[in-house]
Order: structure tokens, then C-alpha cells, then sequence
């Protein structure tokens, strides 16, 4: 990919959200059950596994432990565009801090906006130029051997063809 997920788990893991507690990590895909999701959300916050089954009941322990908390919490690769799910799933972090964070990584720009985000509160990764996908390879392909001019000039070519600006590629 382009570095969505690399990027949200640079800021969950930095030092400067450290002071939101409590912080959870959930990887969401295709698949947006909003009891699923949420026992996930849970089991992450509380560092083990519940034997909730019901949703109002893991909603309501997900509420006691957010209440009046300056929490964060990271949704990875949601693809799912059904307000009402986003709605209920939400609902019982209404009663955190005001400062509390969700981060939604999603390859939709339709997926942010239907979650109510504003354009001014959502950031777009770029491609990289062929400078930069060069200069990744060569790090991570070569190290500190020098490649000579025309044997990585050649392979230069390929490499920027083949990756088309996705870190994930190289």
C-alpha cells in the first residue's frame, strides 16, 4: 500500500500519545461487525480476551472504561460506508475526554466523509517520486555497496516502473 497503516502506528506508537489511556489498535477490513469490532476494541484495552456476548453489555464495559478518559483509538483499513453501523459503533465513546482520538485508516475517501469527517480533518498520503521510490530501494537493496552508473541505471528504470510510486512495492 501507500503507508496508511505505517503512518497510524508511527503516531499511536509516539511518545507524544503517551498520555492517552486508554489506547487501542483494531484492524477492521472488509468485515465491519459492529460486535466484532467492538469485543476487539475491548480485549485491547483490557490487554486479554472477555467472555461478553452480548453488544450492550461489551458497549457498556467499552463505556466504563472510556468515561471522562483522553483515549485513543485506531481503526486500520475500514472499507465500510454504513453510517448507522459507524453510529452504534461510536456510541460509548461519546463519554470520553473531549481531546480523545479515533484515527480511521481507509483506502475510501467516501468511508471518512460518511464517518462525519470534514476534508480539513482527514490527510491523503501521496505516491512517491521516482527519486524517492529510487532511493528506497537502493537503501534497502544494495545497503552501503556501490552499484555501478549503467547497471543502476537500468535497474533503476524497472524499479520505478514496477512499484509506480507504493513503498510497499519495493
Amino acid at each position: 500500500g501507500i503507508g496508511k497503516t505505517t503512518l497510524a502506528r508511527e503516531v499511536f506508537n509516539a511518545t507524544a500519545v503517551r498520555d492517552f489511556n486508554p489506547r487501542a489498535w483494531v484492524c477492521i477490513s472488509d468485515d465491519f461487525d459492529v460486535m466484532r469490532i467492538s469485543m476487539a476494541i475491548l480485549e485491547s484495552i483490557n490487554g486479554c480476551g472477555s467472555d461478553l456476548r452480548n453488544l450492550n453489555e461489551v458497549q457498556n464495559q467499552l463505556r466504563e472504561k472510556v468515561a471522562g478518559k483522553k483515549f485513543l483509538l485506531v481503526l486500520d483499513d475500514v472499507w465500510s460506508e454504513d453510517y448507522s453501523k459507524w453510529e452504534l459503533l461510536r456510541s460509548p465513546f461519546m463519554v470520553g475526554d473531549p481531546r480523545s482520538k479515533i484515527i480511521v485508516t481507509t483506502r475510501h475517501e467516501r468511508v471518512a466523509l460518511r464517518m462525519g469527517c470534514s476534508t480539513g480533518c482527514t490527510y491523503k498520503l501521496k505516491l512517491l517520486s521516482d527519486d524517492e521510490c529510487w532511493s528506497l530501494f537502493e537503501k534497502h537493496a544494495f545497503g552501503n555497496v556501490v552499484v555501478g552508473a549503467d547497471a543502476s541505471e537500468s535497474i533503476r528504470e524497472k524499479v520505478i516502473g514496477k512499484c509506480k510510486g507504493l513503498p510497499l512495492a519495493l
